[in-house]
């Protein structure tokens, strides 16, 4: 299972502004990931700001847009099942260096939970759904206020040296 070895976060992010950017595309997958990125912001006591696009080749513009905008950390999700074309591939690499790029060039973290799947059915096991073996959806927003939070103590130690 891809998930072995993840670690267990415990994180407060009282005060943090974090927007979620989820696509619309495979609806099912989509309203368990939006859930499990809920359920985890609520455990970390952040109330996030939610923004839909089209699709995951959208969500790095609009991850730059909020990370530009104030967001202390971003969530994005989607999913790209494969296909019988190249599109799967396009997509997938343009979406996750699009997404690489907002984190590296803004310094506000990207959590990622962008679904790369060859079919609906690993998608829907990654979802956090009854029944799925994964909650990536969960495990990309508690990714994004755990990195929040140790860049807020870095930034801390460096301006007190």
């Amino acid at each position: 299972m891809s998930g072995a070895g993840a670690p267990a976060l415990t994180v407060d992010g009282t005060g943090l502004r974090v927007v979620v950017v989820a696509a619309q595309w495979h609806t099912q997958v989509m309203d368990g990931l939006l859930d499990g990125a809920a359920r985890a912001l609520a455990r970390a006591k952040v109330t996030p700001t939610v923004v839909r696009v089209p699709g995951s080749f959208e969500l790095p513009v609009v991850a730059a847009a909020a990370a530009r905008g104030g967001a202390d950390a971003v969530v994005a999700l989607g999913v790209v099942v494969r296909g019988g074309t190249p599109h799967f591939d396009f997509v997938c690499q343009a979406a996750t260096a699009g997404l690489t790029d907002v984190a590296v060039t803004t310094g506000v973290p990207v959590g990622f939970g962008l679904l790369t799947t060859d079919d609906e059915a690993q998608a829907l096991d990654r979802a956090g759904l009854p029944g799925s073996a994964e909650d990536k959806g969960a495990e990309a927003a508690e990714a994004a206020v755990a990195t929040a939070l140790a860049l807020r103590r870095l930034r801390g130690a460096t301006s007190s040296a």
